[in-house]
């Protein structure tokens, strides 16, 4: 049985998905920073290089599967497969852009692009997202990558602000044909 991913860089239509390096941690901590990003990721605030550091040399190792969105040679944010059920074979992304990419349609993609290929290639059967009720724009990256809503699971996630209901999405393989 499979006990991790594939360590692949995944080309989309404008952008790549591509290995976290120690190099990117200027940007993830310019994009970790946004208010945006802040108040729907429970981040240390402020995110400082220590943070991204951390996270690089200690996250990025399989069978973690976290990923630098890439436009060119520039930075546009991280996307990952985490929480990882290998026998259950369902997995869940999770996501972040840098504001200068935001409005775009580039997560959506992203998100698509990624989820497609956990589940054609990955032997995934199930690939699921889960949003803070509040956050509308994670929500029509979600429906824009064509994941289903699912329902609600009640005070499931956590927030600076306190407890939150997430919305959960999914991605079957039997929605790929």
């Amino acid at each position: 049985m499979r006990d991790h991913f594939d360590d692949v860089t995944l080309a989309g239509d404008g952008f790549v998905l591509r290995p976290v390096e120690l190099s990117d941690a200027d940007a993830i901590v310019d994009g970790a920073s946004d208010p945006q990003t802040l108040q729907w990721l429970p981040l240390p605030r402020p995110y400082e290089r220590e943070h991204a550091v951390e996270w690089i040399n200690n996250h990025t190792a399989p069978p973690a599967f976290p990923r630098v969105i890439g436009v060119g040679s520039a930075f546009a944010g991280v996307i990952d497969l985490k929480k990882t059920d290998w026998r259950g074979r369902t997995t869940e992304i999770g996501y972040w852009l840098h504001p200068a990419f935001r409005g775009r349609g580039l997560m959506a993609d992203a998100v698509r692009l990624l989820g497609d290929w956990a589940l054609r290639t990955q032997e995934m059967e199930r690939v699921e997202i889960r949003v803070a009720t509040g956050n509308v724009a994670s929500q029509r990256v979600a429906r824009s990558a064509g994941y289903v809503q699912e329902g609600t699971l009640r005070n499931a996630g956590f927030l600076h602000e306190g407890r939150v209901d997430l919305i959960v999405f999914s991605r079957i393989r039997a929605d790929l044909n």
